[in-house]
């Protein structure tokens, strides 16, 4: 995203957004989701009875669906390379833009990748938050770090690795267009799994002593931290060898490839960065399958596998035509876009931020200001002005900006 829109001002947008924006809307999904102790869509209903607020939650499943049909495709390009990798397919004497091509395009590789995708993350949440996702997450979000770390450390070390720290740390303002800005907030709503109702659901799992609000924080600084190590992963190494960042996803499964093979051991390092992005993407299809299956389980666990098994088949199929929507339908068209990246832009750039516009409005209008005040004093010490100027802006500067950027988006003014 920040390669196609502009480097270090979509960075720089991106930043101010999640920090003013996200970080509000986070804790508001907290709130809500630790009060009500149930699902997205149970929560709503036990906190405002009689009314038709639940309806977000549905509407937070409904995202999470959309989402996971099409990521679950981008996941299965990863697994497709990442075993290329492993049985050392990927040599330097390849034509990564056709090989990227072929897989996209391949009818069986394609569909068959996101089956086996999706198969990873219904066995991890058929378990569980803390059989499944909480074992999971332990061990990948460390072996995530380290191995950011390492490539960092590789990238900078390039001869002119200096021209994409510059893009993606100095900002060119007159790279802004109207859609970078909309662009940026789904970008960061994605990042930090608010508007679709996500985190209203892990949260409803937080004891009553957990600090929300110091776990908001370390929830959106490591998120930054680790977007800006992506950012110091790919750039450098991107510019050092004479690439175009602007290359969209070919960035990672194109340019990428092709700029670890001109390195020393650059077979290892490739395919540690593919672990690493396995990874990353794994974690994110567990939170957008956990939202799912909470609603349809609610509060009787004897039935999660069904639940977790028939969700996720349900995905695979509504996945299909995103996975062939570059082969045998690239000729389908809505809204001028093929149905990957329709379903790409109606959920983060349209859904996402929809959904955190409402749950601001909810919080900082329907539910008491009282309660609200009162489960986040829980388990924090001090809140004092802290909860006001959150409270301040999920009232006002959250609703406001989000309906400035897409007024802006729109060409309003």
């Amino acid at each position: 995203m920040a390669g196609t829109n502009g480097g270090g001002v979509f960075f720089l947008i991106f930043l101010l957004l999640t920090v003013f924006v996200g970080t509000p809307i986070l804790i508001a999904e907290f709130v809500i989701g630790r009060s009500a102790q149930k699902d997205a869509v149970t929560a709503y209903r036990k906190l405002s009875p009689n009314s038709r607020w639940h309806l977000m939650g549905y509407g937070g499943v409904i995202v999470s669906f959309i989402i996971l049909s099409f990521y679950s495709v981008v996941g299965g390009w990863i697994l497709s390379y990442l075993g290329r990798s492993l049985i050392g397919a990927l040599t330097s004497e390849l034509d990564y833009g056709n090989l990227f091509t072929h897989i996209i395009t391949h009818p069986f590789e394609s569909v068959v990748s996101q089956f086996i995708f999706l198969l990873l993350t219904i066995i991890v949440v058929q378990g569980g938050i803390q059989a499944g996702i909480e074992r999971a997450s332990k061990y990948m979000m460390p072996a995530l770090f380290i191995l950011f770390i390492v490539l960092v450390i590789r990238s900078l070390t390039l001869d002119g690795a200096m021209e994409g720290v510059k893009f993606l740390l100095q900002p060119d303002f007159s790279a802004i267009k109207a859609e970078t800005i909309l662009y940026a907030l789904g970008q960061s709503f994605f990042a930090l799994s608010v508007g679709s109702s996500v985190m209203v659901t892990y949260a409803s799992y937080l004891s009553k002593q957990e600090n929300m609000v110091k776990s908001a924080f370390s929830v959106v600084g490591l998120n930054i931290f680790i977007s800006l190590l992506a950012g110091l992963v790919i750039f450098p190494a991107v510019f050092a060898l004479g690439f175009e960042p602007g290359a969209g996803p070919g960035l990672v499964f194109v340019v990428l490839p092709a700029v670890f093979n001109q390195m020393a051991f650059g077979g290892i390092f490739l395919a540690i960065f593919l672990v690493l992005l396995l990874f990353a993407t794994l974690t994110s299809a567990f939170s957008l399958l956990e939202i799912i299956v909470a609603v349809l389980v609610k509060d009787k666990t004897n039935k999660r596998k069904m639940a977790t098994w028939s969700a996720g088949i349900l995905i695979f199929l509504m996945g299909i035509p995103s996975a062939l929507s570059f082969g045998v339908l690239s000729d389908v068209q809505i809204a001028g876009k093929s149905v990957f990246d329709f379903a790409d832009f109606i959920t983060s750039n349209i859904g996402l931020p929809l959904g955190a516009l409402l749950i601001s409005l909810y919080v900082g209008y329907r539910l008491p200001r009282k309660l609200v005040r009162e489960e986040l004093e829980l388990g924090t010490k001090g809140i004092g002005v802290l909860f006001d100027i959150w409270y301040f802006l999920i009232r006002y500067i959250v609703p406001v900006g989000i309906l400035f950027v897409f007024f802006h988006s729109i060409g309003l003014f």
